[in-house]
């Protein structure tokens, strides 16, 4: 023991550099930068994505009832403290429409738009303004707290406890949510933000008893700016391999909006809300509320996991297409440093926008560079010309934050689609619009869990229990399997390899390079126009195509341990039964249920390449097939089973 505590604490200048390069990841690919290659490139997609932050930052501050400016805090802040310390290089940090709703849902229950705020120590003295954002800094700061001591104690495999299911139903409620609180703004009407179960029915019926009142001139700037936004959009997704970088539409109606509503005096004459006085400069440090940290702890804790899920879920996308690895527990230190430091300065969670994202990375921005120019093009606004947008109408941001939940909403299209296959999993979302975000978020976990347990607990074998059974040319017997590993670690890398996305074709190619020096090469080809749909292990490979060849001819799935299948299990399974499929891997199921089988039918789980006729009644029948199908060499009527070896591997779900 006492070894082992002096081998645990003693330093060296190798253990310092690896801590060093761990922390500050920074190090491992500024010291490789291609100036000459990648600098220009930067340069573009910093500015634009810059000129995007801006108007994302104050747009979705309204989603956080804060002053607009503010968001320009949380556009600069966290991406400076990113720079060095995520790992992701092409995310762009910053405001994220759910976590500013999660937040605004805090700050209007602690400081409601009528009535007295609640008895807080430290609210003595200050503005409604003032004290939302003492609220927001406050749980923002907590739930960095949270994020760096998950990060810290390693525990950032929390995500894998989200499903996909369960993910995708919370933002499409989330995006429900935004847009609604939006509605006030499109259509130039007073309403008080609400808070708490059936919030969002409540605040439906203020707005339709207030309809009468509508702004004609905000509805008329709201449709023109959606309108225009979207065609050029859809403009931007459809001729993107021929434009050199998206048109920046959403900056350039901003630009012409506030000339108009500057020029024609929109405040004066019409009773339009603008955005109002933007203070240049940034203010002083504010250290956080303790009593708003006991307030908000249960609204903190869902705001940390889903900042980090949906973050680390967008990075590990462009990691993939790119080729480089990410590390979800230094994504959860950089988050919680990110956000402490910035709670500090008065700026709100931060997480990654999808649309910033992508001009980040559509524009051609190779490392987080771009982040940093991103974050000095905000610090520009905010200190010489933020004055240049004190004229434009709330209208526009709103009208500009439902455009943007293009995306979300689309998701909106699968509800009837689970219900009819599986119900429990359409519980997320109908718990998160009428309960709120926070509570929907549990009750849509908790009901996942309690599902799968309902389901495991009355059959005698677990999900765990799904085996591979590899058969394989060889001549081990089954009982040597175990002292086999190098059979066994050739069949997983195998299969890992498929899994990782040498087939997906939404991802970039895994070249394996026996030269450490080009893991962390940042542009990769990733060339898929001479990439076969089925491998031919006789003919050579494309170029940048390598992969450990795949000996097995035959694979079978037992489903006896199998007792039910959600929509994310199926998608799983049936992308990885192609993936074998295209390497001329021949798949069998056995035993299954007819349960299951039913529900592949519903689900339209069969297609031309993956069809009922893989499924055999018993494994017996399976094995026979094969050995007829792949006869053996030798003459003997009975079949040499010792010529075979039968690999288990654990499925894990």
């Amino acid at each position: 023991m006492l070894d082992h505590i002096k081998q645990y604490f003693t330093c060296d200048a190798k253990r310092a550099k690896n801590a060093a390069l761990s922390l500050l990841p920074v190090i491992g690919w500024i010291k490789m930068y291609r100036i000459k290659e990648w600098l220009l490139s930067d340069i573009v997609s910093g500015i634009s994505t810059g000129l995007v932050a801006v108007l994302q930052g104050l747009a979705y501050c309204l989603l956080a009832s804060l002053p607009p400016w503010y968001g320009l805090f949380s556009a600069f802040f966290p991406v400076v403290i990113y720079f060095f310390l995520g790992t992701s290089r092409h995310i762009s940090v910053g405001p994220f429409p759910v976590l500013c709703l999660m937040i605004g849902s805090v700050v209007t229950r602690l400081v409601p738009d009528e009535g007295p705020p609640a008895n807080i120590t430290g609210f003595e003295g200050l503005t409604r303004d003032e004290q939302r954002v003492l609220v927001a800094s406050s749980v923002t700061f907590l739930a960095g707290i949270m994020q760096l001591a998950m990060g810290v104690m390693q525990v950032g495999f929390v995500v894998m406890y989200l499903s996909d299911t369960l993910v995708s139903g919370f933002t499409t409620a989330a995006a429900i949510h935004i847009l609604v609180s939006q509605l006030k703004f499109v259509l130039g009407l007073e309403v008080r933000g609400i808070s708490g179960p059936l919030a969002i029915i409540y605040t439906l019926e203020i707005i339709f008893e207030k309809i009468t009142s509508t702004n004609v001139c905000d509805v008329v700037i709201s449709l023109v700016i959606m309108v225009v936004v979207f065609i050029v959009k859809e403009l931007n997704d459809r001729f993107k391999s021929k434009l050199p970088v998206p048109i920046p539409i959403e900056v350039i109606m901003t630009v012409i909006a506030c000339g108009v509503s500057y020029a024609f005096d929109f405040k004066t004459r019409y009773g339009i809300d603008v955005v109002g006085h933007i203070p240049k400069g940034y203010e002083s440090p504010m250290a956080p509320n303790l009593h708003i940290f006991q307030e908000t702890t249960v609204e903190a804790f869902p705001m940390a996991i889903v900042g980090f899920a949906v973050a680390f879920s967008v990075a590990k996308v462009y990691s993939v297409k790119h080729d480089y690895t990410i590390d979800g527990n230094q994504e959860l230190i950089a988050f919680g440093v990110s956000n402490i430091f910035g709670a500090s300065f008065k700026s709100f969670a931060a997480s990654t926008a999808l649309s910033r994202s992508a001009v980040q990375e559509s524009t051609g921005g190779k490392t987080q560079i771009a982040g940093l120019l991103s974050a000095i093009i905000v610090m520009i606004v905010t200190l010489a010309i933020g004055f240049l947008l004190e004229p434009l109408p709330k209208s526009v941001l709103g009208a500009v934050v439902i455009v943007n939940l293009k995306g979300m909403l689309m998701q909106f299209r699968e509800i009837p689609y689970l219900w009819r296959r599986d119900k429990p999993d359409c519980v997320p979302v109908f718990a998160s619009i009428l309960l709120g975000l926070d509570l929907g978020l549990a009750a849509g976990l908790g009901v996942e869990l309690i599902s799968v347990v309902l389901r495991t607990q009355f059959v005698f074998k677990s999900l765990m229990d799904w085996v591979f059974l590899c058969i394989s040319s060889s001549i081990y017997r089954n009982v040597q399997l175990c002292r086999n590993q190098r059979e066994v670690r050739k069949c997983t890398n195998s299969i890992l390899s498929l899994q990782k996305g040498f087939l997906n074709m939404s991802c970039g190619p895994i070249k394996e390079s026996e030269d450490e020096s080009n893991m962390e090469e940042l542009d990769l080809p990733t060339d898929f126009k001479d990439l076969p749909s089925r491998i031919d292990w006789n003919a050579e490979l494309p170029a940048n195509i390598v992969v450990p060849r795949v000996d097995t001819h035959s694979l079978i799935l037992d489903f006896a341990a199998v007792s039910f299948l959600d929509i994310s299990a199926l998608k799983g399974l049936k992308t990885l039964l192609k993936e074998l499929i295209r390497v001329e891997v021949e798949v069998y199921i056995v035993a299954c249920d007819p349960y299951i089988l039913e529900k592949l039918h519903n689900c339209c789980f069969f297609d031309d390449e993956v069809q009922p006729s893989m499924f055999f009644l018993t494994l017996h029948d399976a094995m026979l097939y094969i050995l007829e199908k792949h006869p053996l060499e030798s003459t003997e009527k009975k079949p040499d089973y010792d010529r075979f070896t039968f690999l288990i591997v654990p499925l894990l779900r």
